[in-house]
């Protein structure tokens, strides 16, 4: 790989006790194996961009050589992260052993991606878990640098009674990630954590040590490109059928976060948990409180206005604040739409503004991919992005980066226009009808990108971006020419390697919606939003040449 190329490197290296791997010797002098990981961590530091990071896996035996190693080579060590299993191991003269080092290295102290903020990395609070209380941030807090994986997540026998190998420890066995051809398996949600809190959806993570393809599969599902080093070609073969049966976008195999509904000392229940989110408990005085705060501050207007609006938003939420509602903004939001799902909201008098797709055609594409980005990295739906003020704000800046100069209202506006043009039942039939008439077509010819921005291609119409191999985007505009010109020159977009495209002219926007839910469907590209699948075919192979 070329010098400076990889954002992310996650090694779970050999670790040297003698483990029988399908053609590694694991059984290396002192020395030799010294050696063996001063070559390839240094060619990790040479791939490594400038602001990227290393996260280094490594037993007791090397652990601390392996860090002053790394360290010589040119790495700063941020984090000394053990991860901890539950259990304990009985071994035969020694203490048991339950762990596993976790080294977090950059190549530049101050300058590396650490996405802290992600609400998908942090972890709930002892308020959230132990007490309900809603007073705590909804937001929870960053990990300690002792991650825990549960005995119930672990399968029996976890261990040999060996001393120095391990066996199945590394992967919740009750789930379907036991891949089965690789004894020494991460679990997905570690390397979740990982891949979220060191990188960003676009970015290329590597992993010289392959193994059975959890840091790919992870990378996949989360957004990231990847490239992946191993030596073994039964593996290789392995690891590219996990990869063929997984999706961006795809849920995490694996249990992350605390079970809920479980009493604590005192008797109370604590509290409960969807999806690895705290649920916090809406009285009646409550749920009166921001019923009566959005009256106020609404203006007529629909709840979703007011989430898409950011002024109307402040006035809801300073009033949820001055009516002592318990939590916090998020919350608050949250508890809004649970409110009005529950049908307790008068039917909006204003309807503001009305835009059409027409008006929101020179932004529609970056508030999709920015939306996509979000929900793919965070791990939050549409209507918790729209309810986390820091989410929705990290948004609107995206959205400003693939295409600058518009309101935030018209970001978040146009992101739910397409959920509600997705589930509207008019488009869905088209989409429905028009899946048989496209997969008989003949794909157009794909060119490069340049060579759409010209008069010739000032035209509605539909369009496929590639980067030099895979698909990337399926959209739709008004105008084809300067649709592309903004992508070429867009800093973002850059990201992720933009150079081919294909184009259908197609005028009707319910026509432009159904044949960009089949090209979605079928071809799976990474930026467009998943309300676009068409439901009975969403499992479908696509052609991604």
């Amino acid at each position: 790989m070329g010098t400076g190329s990889v954002d992310l490197i996650f090694a779970d290296p050999p670790f040297n006790i003698g483990y029988q791997y399908d053609l590694y010797d694991d059984k290396k002098t002192e020395d030799e194996y010294l050696s063996f990981c001063d070559t390839w961590i240094s060619e990790c530091h040479r791939v490594l961009k400038s602001d990227g990071s290393f996260w280094l896996a490594i037993g007791d035996e090397f652990a601390a050589e392996l860090k002053l190693l790394s360290q010589r080579i040119g790495f700063h060590c941020r984090s000394w992260v053990i991860w901890y299993y539950t259990f304990g191991v009985n071994c035969a003269r020694g203490f048991s052993r339950s762990h596993t080092h976790l080294f977090h290295f950059v190549k530049d102290k101050e300058k590396f991606t650490f996405n802290g903020e992600n609400p998908a990395v942090r972890v709930a609070s002892a308020r959230q878990l132990v007490y309900a209380d809603t007073r705590a941030n909804s937001k929870g807090r960053l990990p300690d640098n002792t991650w825990i994986l549960r005995p119930q997540d672990v399968p029996e026998p976890a261990f040999s009674v060996s001393h120095d190998t391990w066996c199945y420890s590394r992967v919740a066995g009750t789930f379907k990630e036991r891949e089965g051809f690789h004894g020494c398996q991460m679990p997905e949600q570690l390397l979740g954590r990982i891949i979220r809190i060191s990188s960003d959806p676009g970015d290329i993570v590597l992993d010289p040590f392959a193994g059975s393809g959890t840091t790919l599969a992870v990378a996949k599902k989360l957004g990231r490109r990847y490239s992946g080093i191993e030596l073994s070609k039964e593996y290789v073969s392995r690891i590219q059928l996990r990869l063929d049966q997984c999706g961006v976008g795809d849920t995490l195999d694996g249990t992350d976060g605390p079970a809920g509904g479980v009493p604590t000392s005192k008797g109370k229940t604590r509290t409960k948990f969807l999806n690895g989110r705290p649920v916090i408990p809406l009285s009646a005085e409550s749920e009166q409180a921001v019923v009566d705060a959005f009256l106020e501050s609404s203006d007529g207007h629909s709840a979703d206005y007011v989430l898409c609006e950011p002024a109307l938003s402040s006035r809801f939420l300073n009033a949820c604040k001055a009516k002592s509602v318990p939590g916090d903004p998020r919350l608050w939001n949250a508890f809004l739409l649970r409110v009005r799902k529950a049908g307790k909201l008068p039917r909006a008098e204003s309807t503001g503004q009305r835009l059409s797709s027409v008006e929101m055609d020179p932004y529609s594409d970056a508030s999709e991919v920015s939306s996509r980005l979000m929900m793919l990295d965070y791990g939050l739906t549409l209507d918790e992005l729209l309810c986390s003020p820091d989410a929705v704000s990290e948004f609107d800046k995206m959205a400003s980066m693939f295409a600058p100069g518009h309101q935030p209202f018209q970001y978040r506006w146009s992101a739910l226009s397409l959920r509600k043009r997705a589930t509207t039942k008019r488009f869905r039939e088209a989409a429905n009808a028009g899946y048989q008439h496209w997969s008989q077509q003949k794909q157009p010819r794909r060119r490069g990108l340049e060579s759409c921005v010209s008069k010739q291609y000032s035209r509605p119409g539909v369009y496929v971006i590639y980067d030099d191999q895979f698909p990337i985007y399926v959209g739709e505009t008004r105008n084809l020419s300067l649709r592309v010109e903004r992508i070429l020159h867009s800093e973002m977009w850059a990201r992720f390697n933009p150079n081919a495209i294909r184009t259908w002219e197609i005028d009707e926007e319910i026509d432009q919606f159904a044949l960009r839910s089949y090209l979605v469907t079928q071809q799976k590209p990474l930026l467009n939003s998943s309300f676009l699948l068409r439901e009975p075919a969403a499992n479908t192979q696509g052609n991604a040449s």
